[in-house]
């Protein structure tokens, strides 16, 4: 006992509150841990969440799936969605993101502009009212629209477009070779074939 208690006031404070975290002593992990992540961890358990998201934020890039979770917390429905898109923009397979952007996008609407024209809201730039008529061939421009199939296109691989893929591993890495043989020609990175010396 007296050992333990010895290598412990050995360790320090950070190894004492990281142990008290583990063991789930949020609030002496709170007291013990200078480590913004870690904190952030203990205050997010007790119910803090605008400290938990302060110390999240603190701790920079590599805490932004758990500042994603205090913002939603907090109520800051938008900002976490937006947390959880950069998650998932580093990585698309991440299923707990996206199971957790699509909860919390699910819990407000979304903000829609008053459009226009394509591309234009108005306050932000954007042109001024169009007259009647000019309105109504717009409406019926955008009800053409959503009349046609729309094509979903992402990064993320989907069921459907594992099976819309050949069965031969060399063609996709072909493929691949080619277009950054032709990116690195356009940037003219290529060096071109050596002559003949004789």
């Amino acid at each position: 006992m007296f050992l333990s208690i010895a290598l412990l006031v050995i360790a320090g404070p950070a190894a004492v509150g990281t142990l008290a975290l583990r063991l789930g002593w949020d609030r002496l992990a709170v007291a013990l841990l200078q480590d913004d992540a870690l904190r952030g961890v203990a205050l997010y358990r007790l119910g803090d969440d605008v400290a938990a998201d302060a110390a999240f934020a603190r701790a920079g890039r590599s805490q932004t799936f758990n500042r994603a979770l205090a913002l939603a917390a907090t109520g800051d429905y938008p900002l976490s969605v937006a947390y959880f898109d950069a998650v998932l923009f580093v990585n698309p397979a991440d299923e707990q993101a996206r199971a957790g952007r699509d909860l919390v996008a699910s819990m407000y609407d979304p903000h829609r502009g008053d459009s226009t024209a394509p591309g234009r809201i108005m306050g932000h730039g954007g042109m001024p009212p169009p007259n009647e008529e000019i309105q109504a061939a717009l409406v019926g421009a955008a009800s053409d629209d959503l009349r046609r199939p729309l094509e979903a296109r992402g990064l993320a691989a989907s069921d459907e477009w594992l099976q819309s893929l050949t069965d031969d591993p060399g063609e996709f890495l072909q493929l691949r070779i080619q277009v950054e043989y032709d990116r690195r020609a356009q940037m003219g990175l290529i060096r071109p074939e050596a002559q003949d010396p004789w």
